[in-house]
């Protein structure tokens, strides 16, 4: 269903909305921003990952980058983290996108202390001129570094965080979440490959967001770097093979990696659904970004047609 209002989705009245920011990867897609989901349940709007583009999404959603948060990182590859300088800085700003009053609550691995510190360093010329300019807000943040286990729990929200396996020891640690409201949940897999720590904690959830990636097979035999890059992350099949598992009310793919070359074209988004049904019959869609699962009595998918502020 094509809207143009986001006021229509007050009359399903969902226990929980997850609008799927960026559904892409490094690469610097128009079509396919970086790594992000929105998750709003109850009074809180939760972004998991920051990919590019994220600042952009949330304001044409009518979000004040000052609304926004917290902020829960499944790991500190740039892809997933580059815009929290964004939404950061300018969430200070008094106009309308911004105004924040807050320190920006962010949640991560290990490491994600260092990070939002040296970006104080980075951007302290910047900073230094906002907490002298008007309403001399104070540019804050608080990091923390979590583990596996719940992580938030305010307003009768519960996310908790679970280790996956992102495919590389120097990789670690990657995690992905859970959250839970009113007898609702939905699971982000952050960055992985086939995990079963990931099914645990998935098991009956009513929607997962998982990443995905597809590579052209003759490419794939000959490529040791492909086969290297396909080795960080899940397959169809082997999404299949989790989804199966879960057995969610609706699978949703993001984070869709691509892989091909001049000699031999990458597959399509078309053949993912295919590719899955080799291992998973259920309920599985591909996402776009600003695409929106309406989870409460049903699961329902809209897409949000949306005007750039």
């Amino acid at each position: 269903m094509l809207l143009n209002a986001p006021s229509v989705f007050a009359e399903s009245k969902p226990s929980i909305k997850v609008t799927l920011l960026g559904t892409g990867n490094p690469e610097p897609s128009i079509q396919r921003f970086g790594p992000s989901v929105l998750v709003e349940a109850g009074s809180e709007k939760m972004v998991f990952d920051a990919g590019a583009g994220t600042a952009k999404r949330l304001w044409q959603l009518g979000i004040p980058l000052g609304n926004a948060g917290p902020f829960f990182l499944t790991h500190l590859h740039s892809d997933h983290t580059v815009d929290i300088p964004d939404i950061w800085l300018n969430g200070y700003v008094a106009t309308p996108y911004g105004g924040r009053k807050t320190p920006l609550e962010v949640y991560g691995p290990e490491g994600t202390k260092n990070m939002m510190m040296y970006l104080r360093k980075a951007f302290d010329w910047d900073i230094h001129g906002r907490e002298r300019g008007p309403g001399k807000p104070v540019v804050a943040f608080t990091a923390t570094e979590i583990k596996e286990g719940v992580v938030f729990n305010r307003n009768g929200v519960v996310v908790t965080a679970f280790l996956v396996d992102h495919g590389h020891p120097d990789l670690t640690p990657a995690f992905g979440y859970r959250v839970d409201y009113a007898g609702k949940s939905v699971v982000i897999s952050g960055d992985t490959r086939f995990n079963k720590n990931l099914i645990k904690f998935a098991k009956d959830t009513d929607v997962i967001i998982h990443e995905v990636i597809a590579a052209n097979p003759k490419l794939l035999a000959q490529s040791e770097a492909v086969r290297g890059i396909v080795g960080l992350h899940t397959p169809p099949d082997d999404a299949g093979r989790v989804f199966s598992a879960v057995k969610p009310k609706l699978a949703v793919y993001t984070h869709i990696v691509l892989l091909g070359n001049s000699s031999f074209p990458a597959p399509s988004v078309d053949e993912l659904v295919p590719l899955t049904r080799e291992t998973y019959i259920g309920p599985v869609v591909v996402g776009e970004d600003l695409m929106r699962i309406n989870i409460g009595d049903t699961v329902s998918i809209e897409k949000l047609t949306l005007p750039a502020h």
